[in-house]
């Protein structure tokens, strides 16, 4: 499993979608099915995306503080 971080290519809002996909193993158009699918059911999943958006690094900005 790669790092958690939003890619810089392929993503189509913010980018954790693509990143989760990336991190679980799968692509990104599933996850992001689930997340829409998600939606239907009660709960805080567009306050989830928001908090991920804004609480993961960006791979370019990860790149740059690693290691």
């Amino acid at each position: 499993m790669s790092a958690l971080v939003r890619p810089t290519h392929g993503r189509i809002i913010g980018g954790v979608c693509a990143g989760l996909a990336r991190r679980f193993g799968t692509s990104a158009t599933t996850m992001r099915v689930i997340f829409l699918l998600s939606c239907l059911l009660p709960g805080p999943q567009f306050l989830l995306y928001i908090a991920l958006w804004i609480l993961l690094p960006s791979e370019e900005k990860a790149a740059r503080t690693a290691w």
